[in-house]
């Protein structure tokens, strides 16, 4: 008979993204993945609320933790954030019922996580935001207007971006 660890992992399979700057070997994190009960959440509006999230999360388990994604220079939210459950299996119905639904007129995506590290909150992008809202060449007005390299005249009409 398998384990609750196995069932769990068979259950709610872990997607292709890893942190790429994830401190360990591909292993670690892999493990570290299997057993987490943190959850990445994408796609949210700048304009989010931590009680949002824990209205919407809390619905499928107990919300230990939320750490709202920063900009690493304005320190304002930047449309991401980390949440940890009690337990793996309320991560798991997170996975199940709340990945792909919506807040705040976004759909956004959930994704596991290794844990969160404290400096993680920020933005990697060379703005201080997200990397995505730096390449995006639409306007999103929950996201901050147009991208950030767009809105510095970064990118041409004829270029564009392969992700």
């Amino acid at each position: 008979m398998a384990s609750s660890i196995e069932a769990a992992v068979d259950s709610v399979s872990l997607s292709a993204y890893r942190d790429q700057q994830f401190k360990g070997t591909v292993t670690e994190q892999e493990s570290k993945l299997k057993l987490t009960c943190t959850m990445y959440v994408g796609n949210l509006s700048f304009y989010t609320t931590e009680s949002q999230l824990y209205e919407v999360f809390s619905k499928v388990g107990d919300v230990k933790r939320i750490v709202m994604g920063l900009d690493r220079f304005k320190k304002t939210p930047c449309g991401f954030c980390f949440l940890t459950y009690d337990t793996r299996e309320e991560a798991e119905m997170c996975m199940r019922y709340i990945n792909g639904t919506k807040i705040d007129d976004r759909i956004i995506r959930t994704d596991w996580d290794a844990g969160f590290i404290e400096g993680r909150q920020y933005g990697r992008g060379r703005s201080g935001g997200q990397v995505r809202d730096e390449c995006r060449q639409d306007f999103d007005a929950n996201r901050g207007g147009f991208g950030q390299l767009l809105a510095k005249g970064g990118f041409s009409e004829t270029s564009s971006l392969h992700h």
